[in-house]
This record gives structure tokens, C-alpha cells and sequence, in this order.
């Protein structure tokens, strides 16, 4: 190797490597003596840094310093790739990543190319969904590289970075990588947060940003030094400045020895950060190994080959530098097992920028920047082929490569000591271009609602020139244009959606957002984009387009149908969204109206082609994924195989959940879910009921199984603290209402009679429950229930606790809906008889329950007080409550009337004889029709005497040891001498009924 630099930055350079740069080392020598007073420190980083570039340059595979996105580095290397023509790229990208790469030209830029894994291995779980991107813009060095080595014949691409999988496993191994900080001044003042393109910011997810050229001071110190001498706000102004003017117009080897001066400046002067430092180190030893790796292999000269990465690791100190460094020093750990996934993915100039801690706007102005250095240089630059969104070049194509250098080039001379020297070149003020700008933005923010004039543009131009002229330039940049514009333009509040400063960014270029192409794209989302073609709509479009369905004249849009809901199912909010029609269980519409944003939530989409070829498998797989999980609930289980059964239609899947269901209620031990488990229970049996002949078997094992775990549970639940009243209440409402399917099944009612008995609730709005289960079970009369509530009113010590009562009666219309009028009634007593001091603290609990806990059932009470209450304010002075108007006997007058009348069947029989002859020949009734006139026997007297097996097992049951007597109009009488319990019993019965 021509020469080595040791880690202090010792110089061990000698013979003619070190001629090169020996002006410069000691011009630099007698700089830091006569700064720092003698050799120091100082003396040692400049001329390390000169050591790292003279080793740089002289490496015989050619070293391409770049920064990422930056319109210089773009230049300069069209410049030089179409120089050179190498026959082999070495590029600082992903290795993994490079089967995607064909797929850019049929994109848009900007796009990232993604690296995605859902179910991880060897990684802790908590990571997933692991997702690594890689954003490219056409005015970038590697987008260059790219074109030129995919549209060359016989020019090979090699990437040679760490994969996907190596960069998790790096962060395991020293941690996460923090993000990185945003760049101070990148949303100036008077900037709303809420204007802040976020759902272009947004893009990329939180999925991990690998870039070509990191290239900013890690020191915090110098950052905030250059930034405060340079007279500017942000680190991107600074490069701008610095680097991007000086370097634009400059030959191959003065930028090469400048970016390699600059990218060893920021690697000396980085903190102690270990962790980082180690991570770098070991990039740059990955990238050096799988080049000589890839040069051994093919047996390719080194001098036909360029190497384009970071000039950060241009710089690199590691032994493994070089095709001459150190072998087998660095070994490449093997790959998890986890399963990675590759595409493209719509990015933007917004998702760059809140990717990589730059500034807002800077992407966007490097890229109007890119467009006019083409113009003034008149450099062709590097397209792909049929690359959307890109101009065609009328320019012919080569053939191949063609070799338009020698085969050994002269070494470089110092271009770094004349550019040191050179004063900076100073841009004339174009003041067409000033005027311009100056003109646009005025009439961008007359459409935005500010009160701008032609006055406003004059006053921008000539600020725009002073803020240049007190940061020592003659032309302003656009920096100093969005400083002039928001002084000038910006008012004390932002009257439209964008402020000044964002109209500027717009202006100068705007959020570029790129969009991947049909034949790019993942077999899923082809598939939708196929499926969907009947609505004949740009779903690739970004915005919001309307979908109309109407089933009930073309039945072939119900599969259009079926798709969208699956992909609301699927997809972020917003994606696909409803405004007319629904699907439930059981129900379909016959018309439709979508919103659709499938163009904007691209990447979503793609993202669901990692999982499965098709809407189905994924959906699928998902509701397996949420039902199996470990923390999937009843209740979620149930929800999945609504989902099965709502969007699939799938019978196998659902019984498979449902099977599942009843594992996951059996092993649950508190009632959390119990008012899910209870409403999606009561829609599916409600559905299968409607829709199939018998029953599932799972949903018939799950009420039954429902039934004794709910009965087990309810004491406990009652005492339990942490039970709401409302928890409660869906468990006895699942116990009332699958009573009749669980006791057809088998189950016994005596276990829950015994549960309820064994529940001794503490809290009133559990008693009061508790009072709802017992009326229903029988056990307590509502006479006895409206008793308690008047002892508790009459009671001073318990009516400050009465609301709550209330709310527990209010909670148990859900299994007991028949009290509806006991609660009204309570509710009425409570504002006739409670003091104001109780009673208006309690209303805001009273509709906060009825909102929250009890929405489906303030229906029932408004409808029951409709009944009960009357209709018109006149009669409610003379209104008497039902609960207090003396009772009647209700059959009081049928008996009076009936007994006036006589037997109401006495005439009608002997009128149509025919039907009772009919019915006695049924019977077998031989005797024939009494006469009017004979004296009446005892009706029963003859049906006992005809049936004696059934009067004896009676006697059996009442204890009668007689015999028989003689049939007479006495018989009965003495049989209700002999028994008088049970004739008062058969009394009272036959009264109250």
C-alpha cells in the first residue's frame, strides 16, 4: 500500500506517495504553529486528514466520494461515469437489495427501496415488524450509478454493504441507532405544526433509513461553529454555501480531494461514541472484504472498477482499506432465520427530510438546484429506460461501453492547496430569477388569503439582496429568499393552511412524491388494482376519488364490493372508507359509495404484498395471527370469526375460531370481556339462527360451556372490586338469554339459582342487579322489589347511595328488559322524593351511564316513560301514576258478566250440533245430547269415575288413603271437607289467576 496513517494521525507516508500533497503538509505544518504556538494536537488532525486523503486518492480501485442527495455529487458523477465507463459499480447499498433495483424504472422518483420482515428470528419480538428502506431521487450520485450500470451492456452492479438482516443485528449488538436530530431552523417561526405535511412525512413509516453519504459534523461543537460563522441556520444552508456552489463547476479531481478532506474532518473531529464508531468501522470492513471477495472471483482489474460510498468512509483508517488490505481479519456473521421481503415503496421529499433530520425544504431545493446545473453545465445525465416521470433524452444511447480514458491515468496532482487559496467565486445577482421568484410568491400568497401587493415583491427582492450581503454573498440563495419572503409577506397569523415559509418550499419545487409503477408492484396489490378495474377509476392516482356501486344494476361490482371491505378491514383509516352502505351479519346493501385513497396509502398496500398473494390469504392469516395470539381475549376470537364469516364467507375458518373460542373462555378468569363476548354471541346466533338449518356445533358447545363458566364466575364477580356494574350485566345477560339453548343442551338452572343465591354484592349498584336476577328468576316478587325501593328512599342513612341503585337498575335492563317499568318508576320516585343536594350532583352520573354503559338502552326506558307518562302537559295535572292507583281485580267484571249472562257456550252448541258431534265422536262419547230440562250433575262427577288411574295418583300425591264414595252432589264437599289445605291452596290460585 502507497502509504498508512496511524490512529493519532501520524504521517508514515513516504518516497513519492508523499510528494503529492508535500506543499500542503507544509503549509499546514506552519499554520498550526503559528495558531497553536508549536506542535500539537492540532498539528496531528491536519495532517492526518491530509494523510487520509492522499491515501484515498491513491488506491488503485477508485474511490467516488459522495453526500447523499446532493446535486454536486450527482454532477460529478455523470461526469465521471461517462469519463471513465467502468465495467464494474461498487455501490454503498444494501447487498440484499439489489434485485429491486431493475424495478426503478418502472417508478417515479422518488421511491425507497424496502427491506421488510413481519415475523422475526434471532431478534427480540418486540422489534417486529423489522423494516429497513433505502430512499433514491434523481438527483442523487447513486440513482446515477444505478441507470449507468443497469442501461450499459456488460457493466456489472455490485452492492456491497451490510444486508438488511446485519443492520438489526448490529443494533442488537450495541443497541438501537437513535435518531438522527433535526436540523434547528427547519420549520422557522410563524410555522404551524398542523401545516406540516405529515402524511408525507410519514411514508416511510418507523421503519430504519440507510443513505449513501451521511455527511454531517457528528461534533456538536463544530457544527454550531460553522453554522455561526457561516452566517447561516441550518446545516443544510451551510453545505449549500460551502460545498455545493464551490464544488458545482469543478473537475473530477479537485472534488474527489475535497469531499475526502471533508469526510476525514468529520471522522476526526467525531465524540467518543464507541457504539457508532465500531458500527462504521465494521461497514467499512464488510464493504472492503466483499470487494476483494468479488474482484478474486472475477478476476477484474481494479482500475476498471469505482467504488461510490459516503466520504465519510471514503476516509476509512480500517486494515481492510483497500484491495491491498489486510484478508482475514473481518469475518461476515451468517443471517438470522428471519424471513425478509423486498419492494419498492412511494417516498417523498417530506419523508427524506423527517427521515434524516434535515431541514424542511432542503430535498426540494437540492433537486431545483440538480435541474439547473444540468441546464448551465449542459452535463447529460443518467436516465433508466422508460423511467415514469422522467424526460426522454433525444440524445442516442451507446451501445455498450465505451472507453474514453486511458488505461493507466496519471496520478493526481494537489488540486486541494490552489483550493484552499482560491478565494470564493462570487455568482453575479441574477435578478430575472430574483424577480421571479419574488412575483411567484406574491401571487402564491394572494391564493392563500394574504393581503400581498406588488409593493410586497419589491420589498422581498430588496431584502432578499440585503440578507445576501450581510452573509457575504452577492447572489442570494434560495435560503436567503424564504428568510426575505416570510419578513416581508408574513403576518401575525397564518390566514390559509400554509404559511409563507411552506409556500416558498412549494415554490422552489414543492414535496416531490414519487409512486411505484403497475408492473413494480407486488402480485397482491396487482391483483386489488386488477379486481378493482370495473370501477373504472386512477386508483394510482394520490387523492380522493369517489366509487359508486350499484349492485342491483351490474352484479359484477359485488366482487368490487367485497374487495373494498376487505381492504377497510385491512388497510389505515382513510384508505378505503364507506359513505353509503354497510355489511353486518346477515345483511348486504344493494348500493355503495366509496371513498378511495389507494394511490395515497401506496405503501400500505405494498406492504400487505409481503404477507400473501392475495386479500384473502392475508386476511386470513391475520385473523389467525389475532386469535392465536397470546393475549387474544374471548371476545377477540369472536371478533374473528365475524370477520371470517362478514368478509370470507369462509364456514371451515369460522368453525376453526369458534372451536378455538371456547379454549380461550375456559382458561379466562375474570369477566373483562364479558359485554364484547355478550353482544358478538348474540349476533352470531342471531345469524346462524337466519341463515343455516342447525345450529354449529361450536356456538351449541360455547353456549353451554358459556353457561357454567358465567354461573361459576358470578358470585365472585359480584364481590370483585375490579367487576363493574356493567361486566356484571353482560354475564347475567348471557346467562337469561342462552338459558333456553344451554338447558335444551343439558344444563341445569339450579346452578345458576344457586349462583345468584350465593352472590353477596357490597356495592348498591350491584344489589340493585342482584334485586333484577332474583325478579327474573322468581325468587322476588316486584311487589317485593318496589317495597325495597321505598325503604330505601324512607331511609335518610341510604339515600345518598339511592342513585346508585339506580344505575345498577339501570344496567340490568340488559338481561332483564322486562323491568323497564320498575325502573321508570324508580327513576320518577327518585326526582319526586330526592332532596336537590342528592339529586343534582347524581344527574350528570345518571346520563354519563346511559351514554357510556347503557347507549342501546335508553331506547327502552325513553319508550316504556312514553307509555307509562302521558302525552300532553294539560292531563298532567290530573295524572296519577300507575304505581300508585289503588289495584283492581282485573277479572272482576268478566266474572259479574259472565254470571248475569249465563254460560256463554250454552246457546252456540245446541245451534250448530254438528262440530260437538264431530268432536265427541274423537272422544268417543256415546251418550248423546242431555236434555234442556234435566236436573245438572256434577260436570266432573262421570270424567273421574270413566278415568279412576288418574284420580288415585292424585289421591297418591295429596296423602288420601280413602276409598272410593259413592258419585252424588255431595262429593265434593267432602272431599273439601277431608282436604281444606289443599282446596285453599286451589283457591288462591284459582284467584290470582
Amino acid at each position: 500500500m502507497s502509504g498508512m496513517t496511524d490512529m493519532t494521525g501520524t504521517n508514515t507516508t513516504s518516497g513519492s506517495a508523499a510528494s503529492t500533497f508535500t506543499a500542503l503538509r507544509g503549509q499546514l505544518q506552519e499554520a498550526a504553529a503559528a495558531f497553536a504556538g508549536g506542535p500539537d494536537a492540532l498539528e496531528s488532525i491536519l495532517l492526518g486528514m491530509v494523510d487520509d486523503v492522499d491515501r484515498a486518492v491513491r488506491e488503485p480501485l477508485e474511490i467516488f466520494p459522495v453526500c447523499h442527495h446532493s446535486p454536486a455529487s450527482a454532477l460529478a458523477m455523470a461526469r465521471r461515469l461517462r469519463e471513465k465507463q467502468p465495467e464494474v459499480v461498487y455501490l454503498e447499498l444494501c447487498e440484499d437489495m439489489a434485485p429491486l433495483l431493475t424495478e426503478l424504472r418502472n417508478c417515479r422518483l422518488p421511491v425507497a427501496v424496502q427491506a421488510f420482515a413481519g415475523d422475526v428470528e434471532g431478534f427480540p419480538a418486540e422489534w417486529a415488524p423489522l423494516s429497513v428502506v433505502a430512499p433514491i431521487t434523481e438527483a442523487s450520485a447513486e440513482y446515477q450509478a444505478i441507470a449507468y450500470a443497469l442501461d450499459t451492456p456488460g457493466v456489472e452492479l455490485v452492492l456491497v454493504d451490510r444486508s438488511s438482516d446485519h443492520v438489526f443485528q448490529w443494533d442488537s449488538r450495541g443497541g438501537r441507532t437513535p435518531e438522527p436530530a433535526a436540523e434547528d431552523g427547519g420549520s422557522g417561526p410563524g410555522t404551524s405544526p398542523s401545516e406540516a405535511p405529515e402524511a408525507e412525512a410519514a411514508l416511510h413509516g418507523e421503519a430504519v433509513g440507510v443513505e449513501i453519504g451521511d455527511l454531517r459534523p457528528r461534533f456538536a461543537e463544530l457544527e454550531e461553529h460553522l453554522l455561526r460563522h457561516g452566517k447561516v441556520r441550518h446545516w443544510s444552508e451551510w453545505w449549500h454555501q460551502y460545498v455545493e456552489v464551490p464544488l458545482g463547476d469543478s473537475d473530477h479531481d479537485t472534488y474527489r480531494q475535497v469531499m475526502f478532506l471533508i469526510g476525514s474532518l468529520f471522522r476526526r473531529l467525531a465524540p467518543g461514541d464507541g457504539t457508532r464508531v465500531r458500527v462504521d468501522e465494521d461497514r467499512e470492513r464488510y464493504m472492503w472484504t466483499r470487494m476483494r471477495e468479488h474482484l478474486a472471483a472475477t478476476g477484474t482489474d481494479p482500475e476498471d472498477c469505482l467504488y461510490v460510498c459516503g466520504a465519510f468512509h471514503a476516509a476509512s483508517r480500517v486494515e481492510e482499506f483497500g484491495v491491498h488490505g489486510s484478508t482475514g481479519t473481518f469475518t461476515i456473521s451468517p443471517r438470522t432465520a428471519t424471513t425478509w421481503q423486498y419492494g419498492l415503496i412511494p417516498s417523498s421529499h417530506a419523508a427524506i427530510e423527517a427521515q434524516f433530520g434535515l431541514a424542511s425544504g432542503s430535498v426540494s431545493i437540492a433537486s431545483t438546484e440538480w435541474a439547473k446545473a444540468l441546464r448551465r453545465t449542459r452535463v447529460q445525465p443518467y436516465r433508466l429506460a422508460g423511467q415514469a416521470g422522467a424526460k426522454k433524452s433525444t440524445a442516442k444511447k451507446p451501445r455498450g461501453r465505451q472507453v474514453a480514458v486511458p488505461a493507466q491515468e496519471p496520478p493526481a496532482a494537489d488540486r486541494l492547496s490552489g483550493f484552499l487559496r482560491r478565494p470564493p467565486v462570487l455568482d453575479g445577482l441574477d435578478e430575472a430569477e430574483l424577480l421571479g421568484w419574488s412575483v411567484d410568491i406574491v401571487r402564491a400568497a394572494r391564493r392563500n388569503g394574504y393581503l400581498a401587493s406588488t409593493a410586497d415583491a419589491i420589498a422581498v427582492f430588496e431584502t432578499s439582496i440585503l440578507l445576501a450581503g450581510m452573509r457575504d454573498r452577492a447572489k442570494p440563495t434560495p435560503y436567503d429568499f424564504q428568510d426575505a419572503a416570510v419578513t416581508c409577506i408574513e403576518k401575525d397569523r397564518v390566514p390559509g393552511r400554509r404559511d409563507v415559509r411552506r409556500l416558498v418550499e412549494i415554490m422552489m419545487g414543492g414535496d416531490r412524491i414519487g409512486q411505484v409503477g403497475y408492473e413494480a408492484l407486488p402480485p397482491l396489490a396487482r391483483d386489488v388494482y386488477d379486481r378493482l378495474a370495473p370501477l373504472e377509476l386512477k386508483l394510482q392516482q394520490r387523492g380522493v376519488q369517489r366509487a359508486l356501486l350499484d349492485m342491483a344494476s351490474r352484479p359484477e361490482l359485488r366482487a368490487c364490493s367485497d374487495v373494498l371491505w376487505m381492504l377497510r378491514r385491512l388497510l389505515p383509516h382513510g384508505a378505503a372508507r364507506p359513505v353509503m352502505g354497510e355489511r353486518r351479519l346477515g345483511e348486504r346493501s344493494i348500493q355503495e359509495s366509496w371513498d378511495l385513497a389507494l394511490g395515497t396509502h401506496q405503501r400500505a398496500l405494498i406492504e400487505l404484498g409481503y404477507e400473501g398473494v392475495s386479500l384473502e390469504q392475508v386476511l386470513e392469516q391475520r385473523l389467525r395471527r389475532e386469535a392465536y395470539g397470546p393475549r387474544a381475549t374471548t371476545a377477540t376470537v369472536l371478533a374473528a370469526v365475524e370477520d371470517a364469516t362478514l368478509y370470507l364467507g369462509s364456514r371451515r375458518l369460522a368453525d376453526e375460531l369458534g372451536t378455538h373460542a371456547l379454549k380461550v373462555l375456559a382458561a379466562e378468569r375474570s369477566v373483562d370481556g364479558a359485554p364484547e363476548v355478550l353482544r358478538r354471541v348474540r349476533g352470531l346466533l342471531a345469524y346462524y339462527r337466519t341463515s343455516e338449518p342447525v345450529l354449529p356445533p361450536w356456538i351449541e358447545s360455547f353456549a353451554k360451556t358459556g353457561y357454567a363458566h358465567y354461573c361459576t364466575l358470578l358470585p365472585t364477580a359480584f364481590r370483585d372490586e375490579d367487576a363493574t356494574v356493567g361486566q356484571v350485566a353482560a354475564m347475567l345477560g348471557f346467562l337469561f338469554s342462552m338459558e333456553s339453548l344451554a338447558l335444551s343442551l343439558g344444563c341445569d338452572r339450579t346452578q345458576l339459582e344457586l349462583a345468584v343465591a350465593q352472590s353477596h354484592p357490597d356495592d348498591p349498584s350491584k344489589t340493585a342487579l342482584l334485586w333484577a336476577a332474583q325478579v327474573q328468576l322468581g325468587t322476588l316478587s316486584r311487589a317485593e322489589l318496589r317495597a325495597r325501593c321505598d325503604e330505601l328512599l324512607d331511609n335518610p342513612l341510604v339515600v345518598p347511595a339511592y342513585p346508585r341503585y339506580l344505575s345498577g337498575f339501570v344496567h340490568a335492563l340488559e338481561p332483564v328488559p322486562g323491568l323497564a317499568d320498575v325502573v321508570v318508576e324508580a327513576v320518577s320516585n327518585a326526582f319526586g322524593r330526592l332532596p336537590d343536594a342528592v339529586l343534582l350532583p347524581w344527574l350528570p352520573l345518571l346520563i354519563t351511564t346511559l351514554r357510556s354503559g347503557a347507549a342501546d338502552l335508553a331506547p327502552l326506558l325513553i319508550r316504556e316513560a312514553g307509555r307509562i307518562f302521558p302525552g300532553r302537559l294539560a292531563a298532567l295535572d290530573a295524572w296519577v301514576p300507575p304505581w300508585r292507583a289503588p289495584r283492581a281485580d282485573p277479572f272482576a267484571g268478566r266474572r259479574a258478566e259472565s254470571g248475569s249472562r249465563g254460560p256463554r257456550g250454552a246457546a252456540l252448541l245446541p245451534a250448530h250440533p254438528a262440530t260437538c258431534d264431530a268432536v265427541a265422536g274423537l272422544l268417543g262419547c256415546t251418550e248423546g245430547w242431555t236434555r234442556s230440562d234435566a236436573a245438572p250433575a256434577p260436570s266432573g262427577v262421570g270424567l273421574l269415575a270413566a278415568h279412576p288411574a288418574t284420580c288415585d295418583a292424585v289421591a297418591d300425591l295429596l296423602g288420601c288413603d280413602g276409598a272410593w264414595v259413592a258419585a252424588g252432589p255431595s262429593s265434593g264437599a267432602a272431599l273439601t271437607a277431608r282436604h281444606p289445605e289443599t282446596a285453599k291452596a286451589l283457591e288462591s290460585l284459582l284467584t290470582s289467576r
